[in-house]
């Protein structure tokens, strides 16, 4: 007997004396393809079809074939299929809600990619008709919220958050995506806050949540009033925040412990022995070639939350139960793929694993510890163009962190010290740096270090000036809160401000370095000052080591004799402005990511093959 093979819609046998079959599906789509109304000859016609398991590939590839005025005689049979769609998603039976979302995805791609190289018809117009529009799509943003709310199957849950971000990513500039406008009518917003707040869907969906309301907020933020970036910026729910911070943390984690396991594989491997055997004089370029994709997605889903919604910092500081508090060491989780950008959750094993202590005596962490880690890794090379926005990021969301007054507060408290291991760029002159010897700090000491190391390791050639510019005006930012609140930083300078040395000496760094010295003269009349005060207090009293005590008593004893020059508006900044500086940088950002999400969202995503696993027992 002859076997029967399916490719491409076609049940095609073995014999080639036989013309090969059509599915039914296929060949009910056909009929759709024609001109006349399919149900005109078959009454139960639309019933039939979400019966049917939905061939993706040949509905979105059969859209795609038909030039604009092909489509254009169709049009009454694409709106009654995006109608009958819609319905579906009403119906009680799961395979039918299940067939209708697939077929939207089909549908929505489908006409929008024959969009962008035909003019002629309006999108909206094709798939359902501005006549329906609107009702349509408010019952088909209702039946959505509906069914993310819901009690119900978290697969079905997943492929609607899978509609929505096609819908939303089908354009690369969503900005250009005037279906939206109908998606900030019909908000979804309190269903994926929903999402996040309960552990069990946050679980499941956080990601795509988290991702799908990032891109939300950026649907034109600077031309009108977006109802996403009004209610997020006023969340206030304790569950909600750090249910977002939760997931934000665990996207960030899952990067840096990839990094870490192909930093340790290309330690343990055949480079590090040819290395000690002659020396580590590429060290710097090989080390490059330790990559693991980065994530804008969720870096921008941390920003939004950062610069919108000022309850939002005080999640970065909580430490967060399902990434573990423990004292004994874990098992690290498989090493899995790299993924594409912003696109993919992590695994659900590592959503609900903990988090490797950051060391032996460090039981915490927290998504800010996480988050600079991350940023160390991302900022150590910023040639690519994915790392440089990274870098960039990176930096924008430090900078919201430093002008925030409560941020401020934690990042400065002495009862909140950490040991935080940032990773550092392998360098001819110095050696890495041993984990356990790290010192256990205020987080502020952390931030400051991550900028010293940015700043002292990224003298190149090719010198990137903004990036400098933006860890400069952190470090700015967090000396004039230290100035403002009296607080004295425990913190050695000596790595940052070594100018003096070079000022000294014949190079070509000589005149600038004299520059700046030459500005730092206050700073050098107090050591002048003060130094031959203490050294003489020393030598009358016989005292080889003087107290804290000791020495402030003769700073008070000789301070009305210090002559300083009087230094206006150090202590003043520019506060950040994203419309007015940044808005050409995050138009490129999210038009980068929103490729990378559709991109992702491929055929086997959508597949049926676990939702009908699910649904058999279903009567």
């Amino acid at each position: 007997m002859a076997q029967v093979e399916k490719r491409g819609g076609l049940l095609r046998k073995s014999s080639a004396s036989k013309k090969p079959l059509k599915e039914k599906v296929v060949l009910m789509y056909d009929e759709i393809f024609m001109t006349e109304d399919p149900s005109k000859c078959s009454p139960r016609f639309w019933e039939e079809l979400f019966l049917m398991k939905v061939n993706l590939e040949y509905l979105e590839g059969k859209l795609e074939s038909l030039d604009g005025e092909e489509l254009m005689k169709i049009k009454d049979n694409i709106n009654c299929l995006f109608q009958h769609c819609i319905q579906a998603l009403r119906e009680e039976h799961p395979i039918r809600v299940v067939n209708a979302l697939q077929t939207l995805c089909a549908l929505i791609r489908g006409v929008h990619q024959k969009n962008k190289s035909t003019s002629g018809f309006d999108i909206i117009n094709m798939l359902m008709g501005f006549d329906k529009a609107e009702l349509c799509m408010k019952n088909l943003m209702e039946s959505l919220d509906t069914l993310l709310c819901a009690e119900g199957s978290e697969s079905l849950k997943s492929l609607c958050l899978k509609l929505l971000l096609c819908l939303v990513t089908v354009t690369d500039n969503i900005s250009q995506n005037t279906i939206l406008e109908y998606v900030m009518i019909n908000s979804i917003f309190e269903a994926i806050l929903q999402i996040l707040s309960h552990p069990p869907s946050r679980r499941e969906h956080g990601y795509d949540a988290v991702v799908l309301l990032a891109l939300l907020v950026n649907y034109r933020k600077y031309e009108s009033v977006n109802p996403y970036i009004v209610k997020l910026s006023i969340v206030d729910d304790e569950a909600t925040l750090n249910g977002m911070g939760l997931v934000i943390a665990q996207a960030l984690s899952e990067y840096n412990r990839q990094y870490k396991d192909k930093e340790e594989e290309h330690q343990s491997g055949f480079f590090s022995a040819l290395t000690n055997m002659v020396g580590s004089m590429f060290i710097a370029d090989a080390h490059e070639k330790i990559s693991v994709q980065t994530n804008e997605a969720i870096l921008l889903a941390l920003y939004e939350a950062v610069h919108l919604n000022r309850n939002f910092i005080t999640v970065l500081a909580q430490s967060h139960p399902e990434m573990g508090l423990v004292t004994t060491p874990v098992s690290p989780a498989p090493t899995t793929p790299a993924t594409p950008l912003g696109t993919t959750p992590p695994s659900s094993d590592v959503i609900s694993s903990v988090e490797l202590p950051l060391d032996a005596d460090v039981q915490t962490s927290n998504l800010l510890i996480t988050f600079l880690k991350y940023s160390s890794i991302v900022m150590q090379d910023t040639k690519d163009e994915h790392r440089l926005h990274s870098g960039k990021l990176c930096l924008i969301i430090l900078t919201c962190i430093a002008e925030d007054q409560y941020a401020n507060a934690f990042l400065h408290d002495d009862n909140m010290n950490f040991r935080v291991n940032l990773h550092r760029m392998p360098m001819r002159h110095r050696k890495k740096a041993a984990d356990k010897n790290l010192p256990c700090r205020p987080l502020v000491c952390a931030v400051l270090d991550l900028m010293v190391e940015f700043i002292v390791t990224h003298m190149m050639k090719e010198f990137p000036m903004d990036l400098y510019v933006r860890c400069i005006q952190v470090v700015h930012k967090l000396l004039c809160y230290q100035k403002k609140c009296r607080v004295r930083l425990h913190y050695t300078w000596r790595e940052l401000w070594s100018v003096l040395r070079l000022s000294t000496n014949a190079g070509q760094w000589k005149e600038a370095a004299s520059k700046v010295t030459h500005a730092l003269v206050n700073i050098r009349a107090i050591i002048n000052h003060f130094n031959p005060k203490i050294e003489s207090y020393a030598a009358v009293n016989h005292i080889s080591q003087l107290s804290e005590e000791q020495v402030l008593e003769v700073v008070r004893a000789n301070y009305d004799t210090l002559t300083l020059k009087l230094q206006d508006g150090l202590d003043q900044y520019e506060r950040y402005s994203e419309q007015h500086k940044e808005a050409a940088f995050f138009k490129e950002l999210v038009r980068s990511i929103s490729t990378n999400v559709r991109r992702n969202l491929a055929f086997h995503t959508l597949s049926q093959e676990v939702l009908l696993k699910e649904f058999s027992t279903i009567s």
